[in-house]
């Protein structure tokens, strides 16, 4: 298999998911179709910024955990998004130097900004950024493989982009597909919009008319069953705000439509 990266254009006349999310999240790389349908979606669901602030701390707790407790040290970030505070190798190299990180995703955007921000922290670290599909795991896999060890544990992430997939099989064929080809130690870190909140629902419906990519909140159980087979680790399936948050923030943050967890492959 040859790595392939398909010539794709910058488009700014309709909204994209990942620079939606930098907006939502108080960044400043997005376009104006990306503040206008951003903003609709604030007056229909309005804790989407919470949302946005609160999937980036889950990242953070759930990459020290795999780097610090389980001392798993590579990472495979799965529609990684745009480049923020605290991404994926700054926290894993802080915990170990010599980590490697290698971030996914297939926006021409996301890649340009990625590949000149996402820079390894530290001379023994290994940060690379690459195009990828999540509806092609195959491809995914074949450019994991040429820059991460598989016969040690890798963390495979996917951080709220699986609700862009065509279907719940194709979400699941996805997940199992990549975790397939992981060794025994591996984790799965993984958080997605549920459909418990109309509003939330209603949100991403209007989104889809704008001429995005859809993106469909599920219920929970349909993505607690990416998990099936894995061994989930303390507090399991929860929602993402209550996922080793310090004690004395549980229950003073606004509940939000968003489950994860993390996960252990036997």
């Amino acid at each position: 298999m040859v790595e392939v990266e398909p010539r794709a254009l910058i488009r700014n006349d309709i909204p994209q998911s990942a620079r939606i999310w930098n907006f939502w999240m108080g960044g400043k790389d997005y376009c104006d179709i990306d503040r206008i349908v951003g903003g609709e979606c604030i007056s229909v669901y309005p804790d989407i910024t919470t949302m946005a602030v609160q999937s980036r701390q889950f990242l953070v707790r759930a990459v020290d955990f795999v780097a610090r407790d389980a001392g798993v040290h590579q990472f495979l970030d799965i529609g990684c998004g745009l480049p923020t505070l605290l991404n994926t190798h700054e926290v894993a190299q802080a915990v170990a130097p010599a980590a490697r990180v290698v971030y996914i995703d297939n926006d021409p955007l996301v890649l340009a900004y990625a590949r000149a921000l996402l820079i390894s922290t530290t001379p023994e670290g290994i940060t690379s950024c690459v195009y990828g599909d999540f509806h092609e795991p195959t491809q995914i896999l074949y450019q994991a493989r040429n820059r991460l060890d598989f016969t040690e544990p890798v963390a495979v992430m996917f951080m709220g982009v699986l609700g862009h997939a065509r279907s719940h099989d194709d979400m699941l064929q996805t997940v199992r597909t990549v975790m397939a080809e992981m060794p025994s130690g591996s984790f799965l870190a993984m958080w997605d919009g549920t459909d418990d909140s109309p509003a939330y629902v209603e949100m991403w419906r209007r989104y889809g008319t704008a001429g995005a990519v859809p993106y469909v909140p599920r219920p929970r159980e349909a993505i607690r069953a990416a998990f099936d087979g894995l061994e989930f680790v303390e507090p399991g399936f929860v929602p993402i705000t209550n996922w080793r948050a310090v004690a004395a923030e549980v229950g003073q943050t606004t509940p939000v439509s968003a489950y994860g967890a993390v996960a252990r492959k036997p």
